[in-house]
């Protein structure tokens, strides 16, 4: 049979889980057609989703349909869990991009469409809701195409009644010519031939230029036979690799407390008794569905599987042939300290630990001097979800501070830093260049140092010692992004020179450049951003845009919303972006003065250069000379004994001369 790994994913609402379950049903997998609203759908079954009526963690359900065999990994659509979304991404044969024909594109579904084209997953789209009063099928198709790509094309009919498309999975007439147009090559052939054969409809969703899109609605059970069919004729199975190679996308822990890893295989097989991760043993390979599992004697290339008991993996850890996969490109904006109420800090660190290992982006720090426990979070909903998952998992009752934002700094000078470190019987000296880089590329490291000048084994400890641990700033200690370090040059010595020596010369010289820049005013104080969609009553608009201009955010022009108050009175929608640290608690706001009938969407979009960096510079009080883990400073030697170099004097005072 063929075999697929699909996520359903969706902006939040938009009817995903209701689409997991009318699969389900339809294949037979359940025998009952869950529901979301009542609390019994097949995969939100922790007590958490049932309340909240939300998916908040990412399930497993497997189901065969003809001589398909699909296992779904249905997803959180909550912007505030989307952390769990995107680990997922990188297991998928296929994406199901759920969109609720009452909304339309929502900023987080431009969001999850970004992250289906970084993690190239082919994808197909079922437009839910088309029921609803007011939709309309050809206007959402057109939207698709203008507004995600225009390879998005209807495969039933927009109706979303089924058509013969539900046996068949035949396409309409009209989609042949869209779809052939989506390349050159297959355009030609289609116009001397007059076909399209099955395998070039596959290749072109494969290389995502086509993207098939389904019309119904889910609660309705019309439109998914055709969803179903599409799945089965239109796709491919990802063609295993020669090589074992497996990757991990969650972890977990169960009622028992023993931890679970989830993993997808990439090439060859595993078998109880298997030894990975150099000496850990797999006792048990477990294959879930929902929350049930059975124990498999052995899982092959392209499955995944559960094993308990491993220690040391994470998600997105590459096994085997397999690389570890890039670092997640949403990333949480708010920090919070956390107060324990009837437990000692140690004991909510230790659970916290635990809520991190299965959700690293959590991010807990814990600072011996202040005494002091810090998570991050995307937002409120992600932090009280948390609030209530430490008092039901581990009966602790905590508060949480008033939420800090998560600034980063970056340079727009180059500057070539120094760090020197002899002490005596050491010696190290360090020269990099920092140069600033595009926005959003991160920390880059190079080197471009003569092999005569600084040998391989010292060149090597200087870029490994740049990646070991989070660079800060020297504006307010922020994580450092958008630079460029480049080893330039360096000097060792034959008899004393170690490689710990050359960790504290690399940190010392990252430091000094930044002070050298701080000096110049190069250093630059970067704050997150919200693309945000707020629809207020026509009476209000006026109060919203004054309020944007205070929060010294930008807007796009008023126009009329899709939505209506419960009187049946129409919205206006306004789009456009704001710094976090001024929208964050704005939503409270927009409930009071339109008396609960207005909405507030924030969705972050990146990090933008501080609307009010002298303030925030100032309230943060940060003494970059002070971090003493941070130094800037050298360390020289003279007559048997080392001693301290200010940061401003180590140029005067540098071994080996400045190339710039």
């Amino acid at each position: 049979m063929k075999q697929l790994v699909a996520g359903v994913i969706a902006h939040v609402d938009a009817g995903k889980t209701t689409l997991t379950e009318a699969l389900l049903y339809k294949a037979g997998a359940v025998r009952q057609l869950g529901r979301v609203d009542n609390g019994d759908a097949f995969l939100d079954p922790d007590d958490l989703e049932k309340q909240r009526g939300i998916t908040i963690f990412s399930h497993q359900a497997n189901l065969t349909y003809d001589d398909l065999e699909l296992n779904l990994l249905d997803t959180p659509g909550h912007v505030d869990f989307a952390t769990q979304t995107e680990q997922v991404l990188s297991v998928l044969d296929y994406a199901v991009l759920v969109v609720a024909a009452t909304d339309g594109i929502q900023g987080y579904t431009r969001t999850l469409w970004r992250l289906l084209q970084r993690y190239q997953v082919p994808t197909f789209i079922y437009v839910n809701k088309l029921d609803a009063t007011g939709t309309n099928g050809q206007k959402l198709s057109e939207q698709l195409q203008s507004a995600l790509a225009p390879g998005c094309i209807a495969f039933n009919a927009v109706t979303g009644t089924n058509q013969a498309t539900d046996a068949s999975g035949d396409l309409p007439a009209a989609a042949l010519d869209d779809i052939a147009s989506q390349d050159e090559a297959v355009l030609t052939d289609y116009l001397e031939s007059g076909e399209l054969t099955d395998a070039t409809v596959q290749d072109l969703i494969q290389r995502r230029l086509v993207f098939p899109c389904y019309f119904g609605s889910a609660l309705k059970l019309t439109g998914v036979d055709a969803l179903m069919a599409g799945l089965n004729r239109w796709t491919q199975p990802t063609q295993p690799a020669h090589d074992f190679g497996a990757r991990v996308f969650k972890i977990t822990h169960d009622d028992q407390g023993e931890r679970l890893t989830w993993l997808r295989l990439t090439g060859g097989a595993l078998e109880p008794k298997a030894v990975v991760l150099d000496d850990q043993k797999i006792n048990q390979l477990r294959q879930y569905n929902g929350t049930k599992y059975t124990i498999r004697p052995h899982v092959t290339a392209g499955e995944i599987c559960v094993i308990p008991g491993l220690t040391g993996t994470y998600p997105g850890q590459g096994w085997g042939a397999t690389i570890d996969a890039s670092q997640p490109s949403l990333q949480p904006v708010l920090t919070y300290a956390v107060t324990p109420k009837n437990a000692d800090l140690h004991t909510c660190l230790a659970a916290l630990r635990q809520l991190e290992d299965e959700d690293p982006q959590l991010h807990v720090t814990w600072s011996q001097q202040l005494q002091e426990i810090r998570v991050q979070v995307m937002g409120t909903i992600q932090l009280e979800v948390l609030t209530q998952r430490l008092q039901d998992r581990f009966d602790l009752t905590v508060a949480f501070s008033a939420g800090s934002i998560l600034y980063q700094e970056t340079i727009n000078k180059a500057v070539e830093g120094v760090g020197h470190f002899e002490p005596l019987r050491h010696y190290a000296e360090v020269h990099l260049l920092l140069e600033p880089a595009p926005r959003g590329s991160g920390l880059q490291f190079d080197a471009d140092c003569s092999l005569e000048v600084l040998g391989k084994n010292w060149q090597h400890q200087v870029l490994s010692n740049l990646k070991a641990k989070t660079q800060l700033g020297v504006l307010v200690g922020a994580p450092l992004t958008d630079v460029k370090v480049t080893l330039v040059s360096g000097r060792a010595s034959i008899v004393h020179s170690v490689g710990g020596d050359f960790r504290e010369a690399t940190w010392r010289a990252l430091r000094q450049g930044l002070m050298m820049l701080r000096k110049q005013g190069a250093c630059e104080l970067l704050e997150p951003w919200y693309q945000f969609r707020l629809e207020v009553g026509q009476d209000q608009v006026g109060r919203a845009m004054t309020d944007i201009q205070r929060m010294h955010g930008e807007f796009d022009a008023p126009v009329p919303s899709n939505s209506v108050t419960t009187d049946g009175q129409p919205l206006t929608l306004i789009t456009g972006t704001a710094p976090v640290a001024a929208m964050q608690d704005y939503s409270q706001a927009v409930r009071a003065y339109t008396h609960g009938q207005g909405q507030l969407e924030c969705l972050v979009a990146g990090y933008r250069p501080c609307h009010d960096t002298e303030a925030v510079v100032a309230a943060q009080d940060y003494q970059p000379v002070a971090d003493l883990e941070n130094t800037p400073d050298s360390v020289f030697c003279a007559h048997g004994a080392g001693y301290p170099v200010a940061w401003d004097q180590v140029p005067a005072m540098a071994h080996v001369p400045y190339l710039s």
